[in-house]
Order: structure tokens, then C-alpha cells, then sequence
């Protein structure tokens, strides 16, 4: 098992998790313009200032601007640590199985749009087969897919696994569940068992159904008291891929703390 201080080194995955989170500190409203940058306060206090009717009202206030922050910047936080989380995930699988190339490490394909253009879609984790070198994480992903793909009623494929990696899913949003099963379905076209990896246990029960009935995996952040490695994304991690995912966390959570934190009170500062 991968421990702090081996391979699997905890700065360099702390690093890899918080880099793109700190870049909240700097969120800016926007304000309905095309400055990519956003608005500061002065070009707030400008800008409502100058109009008429939101100054008689009062919203030219710091106080409306760090709510414009904050609100921007709660989405902005929950989408970096998306990204954190995707980059973790990819690393430590890279570590694990001791892949050569980290092309192996996610998946795409390509698909066409109803006016004729290619794009390419991407998932942000693989586990395939032929390429894993670390013989006793070979064994535990085969054995762990023969037995998913026995709860899910389904043959098991080919060529591994790929994961669709999420920091939570708190959306009941209809149309990104249905470009999830459409990876899916392509996913399962490939040889690949698909899986949806949530690091938060917040996931609305009737999504899980409909990604199950779908044919579709689903791993949240159970804490692996309560689940096994059919349900828990911490003890997958543990016993399937030889890393103490959440030993991690548990390890660097007073920093992180610290740095969120740190992140929270700038957005909520109107400066």
C-alpha cells in the first residue's frame, strides 16, 4: 500500500489537489461583462454608481459586492475542487498501477455533432488492463470487476475501467445525466466498465438508480465503516488499488483546512 513518504508522496499529491483551488483567492464578478479578469470594487462602485436606479436603492454598497463574490466564488471553489479531485485521482492511479505513459490514465473518444463536427470527449480516469504492471493491483481490478459487473448483471468487459470523477453531485440537472449514460454507453461499446467516481457521499438517491439501471457503476464517499469496495470510492481505493485515499485526507486535513479558509474569507472580504 502506498504510504506518505513512498511513490504515492503526500506533498505531491497535497500539491496536485490544492494548486487549482487557490485560484478562487483572486475570483472577481464578472457583472454581466466580457473582462475575463472580472470586476474589482472600484469598477463595481463605478459601475453601479453610475446607474441610476441601483444607486437609489442602495446597491452600490461593498456589501452587494462581496455577495456577487461570494456567490461567484462558492461555484468557483466546488469547480476547482473538481478539478483537485481529477487530478488526484489520475496521479494516484498512475502510481498504483505503474503505468508507463499517462496516456493510459483517462480516456476519450471522439464523437459527431448534429453539424457534422468532430468532438472529442474526455473521461477522467482509466484503469486498463494490459498496461497496469503492478501485479497484485491486476489482480484486485479483475477481481473487483468480476464482481461489480455481477451485482450490475452485465458481462465483463475487455479492456478495464474508466471513471467520470466528480468532487459531488448535487444536481438533479437531466442533461448531464444523460451525457454521463451516453459515455456510458459508449464506454461499455469500447470494452470499458464505467464508473462514476464522487469523492462527497452527497448524491441524490434517485440519480444513483438511474445510473445503475443504466448499467453505469457508482462510487461516493461512504466512509468505508459503513460500505465496502462496491460502494465506497475510499475503500475501492484501499483495498482495489492498494492506497489509503482517505488517510490521505485525514493525514493533510488541518492544512487544508487552513488554506480554504484562507480562501473563504477573501471572497467573503469585499477587498
Amino acid at each position: 500500500m502506498l504510504e506518505e513518504g513512498s511513490s504515492g508522496n503526500d506533498n505531491d499529491y497535497y500539491e496536485l489537489f490544492m494548486e487549482p483551488i487557490r485560484k478562487c483567492k483572486d475570483y472577481k464578478p464578472k457583472l454581466g461583462g466580457n473582462n475575463s479578469d472580472g470586476v474589482d470594487l472600484d469598477g463595481f462602485k463605478s459601475l453601479y454608481g453610475s446607474d441610476s436606479f441601483y444607486s437609489w436603492i442602495g446597491l452600490d454598497s461593498e456589501l452587494m459586492y462581496s455577495a456577487h463574490k461570494a456567490a461567484g466564488g462558492m461555484t468557483s471553489i466546488y469547480r476547482q475542487i473538481g478539478i483537485g479531485c481529477e487530478r488526484l485521482f489520475r496521479q494516484i492511479i498512475m502510481d498504483t498501477c505503474l503505468y508507463d505513459d499517462p496516456f493510459f490514465s483517462n480516456w476519450s473518444y471522439e464523437s459527431k455533432t448534429s453539424g457534422g463536427k468532430v468532438k472529442t470527449l474526455y473521461l477522467d480516469g482509466r484503469l486498463e488492463l494490459n498496461e497496469i504492471k503492478n501485479e497484485k493491483v491486476l489482480y484486485e481490478v479483475k477481481s473487483w470487476m468480476q464482481k461489480y459487473c455481477d451485482r450490475l448483471d452485465v458481462p465483463v468487459p475487455l479492456n478495464g475501467v474508466v471513471f467520470e470523477v466528480r468532487q459531488g453531485y448535487k444536481s438533479k440537472d437531466s442533461k448531464r445525466q444523460n451525457g454521463d449514460i451516453d459515455n456510458a454507453t459508449v464506454a461499455w461499446a469500447n470494452g470499458y466498465l464505467p464508473i462514476f467516481a464522487i469523492f462527497s457521499a452527497q448524491i441524490d438517491k434517485d440519480i444513483v438508480y438511474r445510473y445503475i439501471n443504466n448499467r453505469c457503476g457508482i462510487l461516493t464517499g461512504i466512509n468505508e465503516s459503513d460500505a465496502g469496495e462496491f460502494l465506497s470510492l475510499f475503500s475501492f481505493f484501499r483495498k482495489v488499488l492498494g492506497y489509503d485515499l482517505a488517510g490521505f485526507f485525514q493525514r493533510n486535513s488541518d492544512k487544508m483546512k487552513l488554506e480554504i479558509n484562507t480562501v473563504l474569507a477573501k471572497l467573503l472580504s469585499p477587498q
